[in-house]
């Protein structure tokens, strides 16, 4: 049987957790109008009142929130409580322009936490469960976020943090660790240290992976879930939103099920900004319907997904989102393709390679190229130059049939590329624009 945090909220008819959104959002719109200047010219300059927000349904008169709408307004300007009612703050990670602040009352941070919470025991975690936490902790959301949701559930911690590898593998051996969070690209180098050291991955007691912050496919959750002898979840969330937790798999392991009273889920059409129906692909975007001090108004995450309202075998009415295919900041345009990276991991995994890549952008005669390069693994380092052009023209066919593109294959040697303790970095992009 199913276990659940919060079945009165989990397993809600959708009448229920309309009710709930419709109050939450009439509620969070005055908030806003009557607390934050930057949304008061919002609503101003398209006539809109409070009162004309009574249902959940009426998000649609809503204007958008975009992530520079952060930076204009650097770094408290979106804040709707007063400066003494905040109890955290969080930055996200951005690597251009200022970094995205985001603030917490007391109340936020029992909110995130229990969606944390609801998050672990849908992927079958236990108060009695040793959580090792190997997500970042400071400024960015990832450690703190599982920590406090391990916490509320009752589950003891181990804040590990992230770094320092050889440590991490002994302390999943020595202490027992049940449960191991972190991002799919350092779980994947995890594994790879367990093989190094020729431990038997089975002998872990580590039974659950929570791994996020980047997209990653279905292929190599299938390599993470062989190096570590574990069944391997998807949680999805975003600083500006509330961090790892919006929304998580469930052991169906058939969508991430969002913390809908609490952040409601649109997917838009990223053009026309057009609401689209479930199942059809766009973009996603929140309003954070159950936070004080960051009440975002439909917040475009520029992620790619789609979204269901069908009842989930785990017995959940809360509506599921798909892994999210990549980020439209993300997408590349190559030669006018559009190109993600998850693309290209999932043909070298089908190909049997180690998902270590890198591509390289450039612009040539005014022509775009793309090289991958792509890391062997050690069987193929013995391998002959012939057997290795082998390799190389069979990923490029590959990649050509994939993405209707022609790209250069480079094969590195072993342990060339950086690893990555966090996201991992994909793409150099070298054109100037």
């Amino acid at each position: 049987m199913p276990n659940y945090f919060q079945p009165e909220i989990e397993c809600a008819s959708r009448e229920t957790l309309r009710e709930i959104q419709s109050k939450r959002l009439a509620d969070m719109v005055k908030r806003c109008y009557e607390n934050v200047p930057f949304y008061k010219k919002k609503f101003d300059a398209i006539g809109l009142k409070p009162e004309d927000v009574k249902s959940i349904d009426d998000i649609v008169k809503l204007p958008f929130t975009e992530k520079q709408d952060l930076r204009d307004t650097y770094p408290f300007g979106l804040v709707a409580v007063p400066r003494g009612e905040l109890a955290r703050i969080h930055a996200s990670s951005g690597t251009t322009g200022k970094q995205t602040v985001v603030a917490y009352t007391a109340r936020d941070l029992d909110t995130w936490a229990t969606g944390a919470a609801r998050a672990i025991v849908a992927v079958g975690g236990r108060k009695e469960d040793l959580v090792h936490v190997s997500y970042g902790y400071g400024l960015f959301t990832g450690g703190l976020g599982l920590h406090d949701g391990a916490e509320k559930l009752g589950a003891a911690v181990i804040p590990v943090s992230s770094g320092n590898t050889n440590r991490q593998v002994q302390i999943l051996q020595d202490y027992g660790s049940d449960i191991l969070c972190c991002t799919p690209s350092y779980a994947m180098y995890i594994g790879e240290t367990v093989r190094d050291k020729g431990i038997d991955p089975e002998s872990l007691r580590v039974r659950i992976g929570i791994f996020g912050a980047e997209p990653w496919t279905e292929e190599m959750r299938r390599e993470i879930e062989k190096a570590l002898a574990i069944k391997a979840y998807d949680i999805y969330g975003l600083s500006e939103i509330a961090g790892p937790g919006v929304s998580c798999e469930c052991q169906e392991q058939a969508g991430m099920h969002v913390q809908e009273d609490y952040f409601y889920p649109e997917i838009i059409d990223p053009v026309t900004g057009e609401q689209l129906p479930d199942g059809v692909e766009g973009e996603l975007v929140f309003t954070c319907i159950g936070k004080e001090a960051l009440p975002l108004v439909r917040y475009r995450t520029r992620d790619i997904a789609s979204l269901t309202h069908e009842v989930c075998k785990c017995g959940r009415t809360t509506v599921r989102m798909t892994k999210p295919k990549g980020r439209t900041d993300d997408m590349l345009i190559i030669r006018g393709i559009n190109v993600f990276p998850s693309q290209i991991e999932s043909v070298l995994l089908d190909l049997g390679m180690d998902p270590n890549y890198r591509m390289v952008v450039d612009r040539k005669n005014n022509l775009d190229t793309l090289e991958v390069q792509v890391e062997m693994n050690s069987g193929m380092f013995s391998d002959t130059v012939r057997n290795l052009e082998k390799v190389e023209k069979r990923i490029a066919g590959a990649l050509q049939s994939t993405l209707n593109i022609a790209a250069k294959i480079t094969l590195l040697e072993p342990k060339s590329l950086q690893r990555s303790e966090g996201k991992a970095k994909r793409v150099e992009d070298r054109r100037k624009f």
